[in-house]
């Protein structure tokens, strides 16, 4: 049975290796040739162009370059067809690496530490142990269950909510609009993995983040892996200086790159990473995509699909 052919679809980076990976085991293109080119049989894609999958009338699924989905979706015209989630251990991995290594840090007063160095002061701070402090995790799914796993193994006590209940053990969950204010007044630092739909966009916003616990006189910590639309860097920056937040690790920004003008760079309470935690890695991330598209083609079903009506 001869394989299908992919369309490789992306804007803001070059896709060249994926291309070279991707045509090792199929033909590939990076444009459709002509309206209605009935030749495709997958796409995968990053932010491609409107319309452009509604006009291939043999399409069979889709797959994601990256872990969120919100960039597929937002086109108007998406074809009715099976949208698949980028799935690998390289990515869960970096995630959770970049989780645990903000975490640690903020625990153990990295930032106060770096600015003594600076100054050449020698003084050793006061250290709670990890189990004086309780991470929530905003956004309680595979991905986010590893961080708790990898957080619990520290010592961490960890909070864990989603729209849906999941339980953990070892983990209080919370789960639900009327699961959400008691999940973050039991929180000290605030790990949001949630991914972007119409109804997360934002979420993280002042209001929300004026309900974390604030223990000891201190702030509360954000740590945002997640999506930029999720948060409004304006709110951040105002719980920062009243004193709501003591700090914040942002990976993700309303608009990216986050401009230059942004006073999130120059924050002494802030980390700045360019959308790093977990980049899509194109040799570990290719095997699985053509290992899905042959089981497809032999009738297998396909796996790691997005729930449309959900948004990931």
């Amino acid at each position: 049975m001869k394989k299908g052919k992919i369309l490789l679809a992306v804007t803001g980076f070059q896709p060249q290796r994926w291309y070279e990976l991707l045509s090792a085991g199929r033909e590939v293109v990076l444009e459709p040739d002509g309206p209605g080119d009935p030749s495709i049989d997958y796409a995968v894609v990053w932010k491609q162009k409107p319309g452009l999958l509604s006009r291939l009338p043999n399409l069979r699924a889709i797959f994601s370059l990256g872990a969120g989905v919100d960039h597929v979706l937002a086109d108007p015209g998406l074809p009715d067809v099976p949208i698949v989630r980028v799935v690998a251990d390289n990515l869960t991995q970096h995630m959770v690496d970049y989780v645990l290594w903000r975490v640690l840090d903020h625990h153990r007063q990295g930032a106060a530490y770096r600015a003594q160095q600076a100054r050449r002061i020698w003084r050793e701070l006061p250290q709670p142990a990890a189990g004086e402090a309780t991470v929530g995790i905003m956004g309680f799914g595979e991905l986010g269950r590893e961080v708790a796993r990898r957080l619990l193994a520290v010592g961490f006590r960890v909070n864990g909510w989603s729209r849906r209940e999941r339980r953990m053990e070892g983990v209080a969950t919370f789960h639900g609009k009327e699961g959400l204010g008691p999940f973050l007044a039991a929180t000290d630092m605030l790990v949001v993995l949630l991914p972007l739909t119409q109804a997360t966009r934002g979420i993280v916003d002042y209001r929300l983040l004026r309900q974390l616990r604030r223990s000891g006189g201190r702030g509360a910590v954000l740590v945002n892996a997640g999506r930029g639309g999720l948060q409004k860097d304006a709110d951040i920056l105002r719980a920062l200086e009243d004193g709501t937040l003591r700090e914040a690790s942002l990976d993700v920004f309303e608009m990216e790159p986050l401009p230059r003008t942004s006073a999130l760079w120059a924050h002494p309470g802030v980390c700045v990473t360019p959308h790093a935690a977990a980049s899509s890695d194109p040799e570990h991330l290719v095997e699985p995509m053509l290992a899905q598209m042959d089981a497809f083609e032999r009738g297998e079903p396909l796996r790691d699909l997005v729930d449309r009506d959900a948004g990931y």
